[in-house]
């Protein structure tokens, strides 16, 4: 496991335009997390590692009921409580290893790209387990390093494909992780969304820097990335970029 991202540090000030998640992307993910969740409505929700609220307000709409997203990082948090949100929404200090709900408070608990952030994940497990209704499901979306596979931008920056392989967990620990308080994997999904509508402008969020990989990768190589990639997008500025990214459910 590599050292862990203070949000609060850096990588809040450019999240929200470099992680933007256009309409139709939300879209596709609400839809994928509606197929695996509990089929009763309405349902409680937890964001949890909620970040600057980017689907919180999404899961509200989508499922009805109380949402919660617990958001360690005051930075991120700070954003989130900002913008425009849901009655419905509560946004809370916490995390993985010590979530601020009471027992059985969620149907549905949607941890979006912030597993590989959890330093304790039997004590995760465990907190996940106890808020959880009996018949919930937890929802992870994540890459796995067992099965991933190098994505457009790593070609630009050295060491990026490499820090990723550590970063993320294998699906066997996670399995592990959930098996030990009682939740098998029901599901491993492949979801396809748009990241921007064109290199350019995955260019410009990528330099934003609000992509975690980025806080392992060496000063000198980012800079060198972000120079090739600059020269490939004034050569071809591009099409639509998409991406693949692996949804487990378990429950």
């Amino acid at each position: 496991m590599l050292k862990p991202v203070d949000y609060n540090e850096r990588q809040h000030i450019g999240y929200r335009v470099g992680r933007a998640m256009p309409a139709d992307s939300q879209a596709v993910w609400a839809e994928a997390f509606a197929r695996r969740a509990p089929q009763r409505r309405p349902l409680s929700v937890l964001d949890l590692g909620s970040g600057t609220g980017r689907l919180t307000p999404m899961l509200a709409e989508t499922f009805g009921g109380p949402t919660w997203g617990v958001e360690p990082h005051a930075r991120m948090r700070a954003q989130a409580e900002a913008d425009p949100h849901p009655e419905t929404v509560t946004y809370l200090e916490g995390r993985a290893e010590a979530i601020p709900l009471a027992d059985g408070a969620c149907d549905l608990i949607v941890m979006f790209l912030s597993l590989h952030h959890v330093r304790d994940r039997a004590a995760a497990a465990r907190e996940i387990r106890r808020v959880l209704k009996p018949g919930g499901r937890v929802l992870v979306r994540s890459q796995f390093s067992d099965r991933l596979q190098p994505v457009d931008w790593h070609v630009w920056f050295e060491g990026a494909y490499e820090a990723e392989l550590k970063m993320f967990p294998t699906t066997t620990e996670i399995e592990a992780m959930f098996a030990a308080v009682g939740l098998e994997r029901l599901a491993l999904d492949v979801v396809r969304e748009r990241y921007a509508a064109s290199q350019a402008e995955q260019a410009e969020r990528l330099k934003t820097r609000a992509i975690s990989t980025f806080e392992h990768l060496d000063e000198t190589a980012i800079e060198a990335g972000f120079s090739k990639l600059d020269e490939a997008v004034a050569r071809d500025p591009g099409g639509p970029v998409y991406g693949d990214g692996d949804l487990a459910t378990f429950g």
